[in-house]
């Protein structure tokens, strides 16, 4: 599936490791201002790479404080781990901080993999099957409970979910998911894309109702053209923490050309 429009999304991931709450709102208010179509930050409770005991917060919570220091860009979590939480609480903290935002709310959610997170935490690591099963039982309460909140989100608030798994994870995105992510390179991307497509013939879905989204790292945002040619309408650069923004420039550099 070809991204026929000229134009893409911009967005970035600030990951919250390492880093102080007061860098994290400097980092996502820059991004804002120069113009990003969307800012993410990681949900887990601990790093995911080099000092394993480093600084670490929150997502959800340092996110309602991103909130508050942007006005632009959309925000949400690449993505959700969704057993950390129950899921009618998931939708509600989602559409509050749609509210906080003004409409700018992804609520993004996966079925989980850090096991650190699971055993430190008390919850049940399981298997992937089990957290896939997880995930298909809870998407229907999230989107029954956003239909039930007073007042509802602001704006459209997309569902979007995160995975790579062919047999399930991109039949769920197509029966439930308004956006989907998955990682490079641009041919592991479209081949991805072309099976998600495949499901959404099975379960009666117009794949062009699904916003596909894609990670990249920060040696990877010269010639974005490979990426919207593999069918993305949205790239995501990873950023290593919140003080390069320059990846993120790139990106929007090739956006606006």
């Amino acid at each position: 599936m070809r991204n026929t429009e000229a134009k893409f999304k911009a967005g970035i991931q600030i990951q919250p490791q390492g880093v102080s709450v007061s860098e994290m709102r400097a980092a996502a208010r820059a991004a804002d201002e120069m113009g990003a179509d969307s800012i993410w930050i990681w949900d887990h409770f601990y790093p995911l790479f080099g000092d394993p005991d480093a600084t670490h917060f929150e997502a959800w919570t340092l996110l309602s404080a991103m909130a508050a220091e942007t006005s632009r860009a959309q925000l949400g979590t690449l993505v959700s781990g969704n057993t950390y939480r129950n899921p009618e609480l998931l939708a509600d903290m989602a559409r509050t901080l749609d509210h906080v935002s003004g409409g700018r709310m992804y609520l993004g959610v996966g079925a989980g993999w850090f096991e650190r997170d699971y055993t430190e935490y008390g919850y049940e690591f399981g298997t992937v099957g089990s957290r896939l099963r997880q995930l298909e039982a809870d998407l229907p309460r999230m989107k029954d409970r956003l239909g039930k909140l007073n007042p509802p989100p602001v704006g459209r608030m997309p569902v979007l979910i995160g995975g790579s798994g062919e047999k399930v994870t991109l039949r769920l995105v197509a029966e439930h998911a308004d956006a989907w992510n998955a990682f490079g390179p641009p041919e592991n991307f479209g081949r991805l894309s072309g099976i998600l497509d495949d499901w959404c013939a099975k379960v009666g879905r117009d794949p062009s109702e699904i916003e596909r989204t894609v990670a990249v790292f920060p040696n990877d945002v010269d010639d974005i053209g490979r990426y919207t040619d593999a069918g993305a309408d949205h790239v995501i650069v990873m950023s290593g923490g919140p003080f390069d923004l320059a990846p993120l420039q790139a990106l929007i550099d090739q956006r606006d050309s």
